[in-house]
């Protein structure tokens, strides 16, 4: 599965990927995955991370500071399905006022996408945005969704 992002305060936003519009033939273009090997202290990706952390603040509604790393950095291919838990619960706000449900609602759904770490110690845990985009298309708003104004 592959993830590409979809501006759309509706929905999940997967990792910043090289492969989004700009950098490849298109608009999507996944044959162009890499990672941009850019050392630590290169001013373009200082850059680069810096605009994409006023981006995702300013996108999620969300203070800068508490931006997660994977939504400021691509993947090693850039076409990884899979977010930080932190990434996925920061963005579940956005989501509900969006779709009209309870953040907790949201909330509940990104808990139940959470999956471990591989073998209970390899890698860290994730969320497959794929997956879970595709669960949220299933929800609706009832009336137990109390969302303000």
């Amino acid at each position: 599965m592959v993830e590409q992002l979809r501006p759309d305060p509706k929905w999940f936003q997967p990792r910043p990927s090289a492969a989004d519009a700009g950098k490849g033939a298109g608009p999507y273009d996944p044959t162009y995955s890499s990672a941009s090997n850019l050392g630590p202290d290169n001013p373009d990706l200082i850059k680069t991370v810096e605009e994409r952390r006023a981006a995702v603040a300013a996108f999620d509604g969300v203070d800068p500071g508490t931006v997660p790393a994977d939504a400021l950095t691509a993947s090693g291919s850039g076409l990884d399905p899979h977010i930080s838990p932190a990434y996925a619960y920061e963005q579940a706000g956005r989501v509900a006022r969006a779709r009209h449900l309870s953040p907790e609602r949201v909330r509940a759904l990104v808990s139940r996408h959470v999956r471990g770490r591989d073998l209970g110690f390899l890698g860290q845990e994730r969320v497959n945005v794929v997956e879970l985009d595709h669960d949220l298309s299933l929800l609706k708003p009832s009336s137990l969704d109390i969302v303000p104004n």
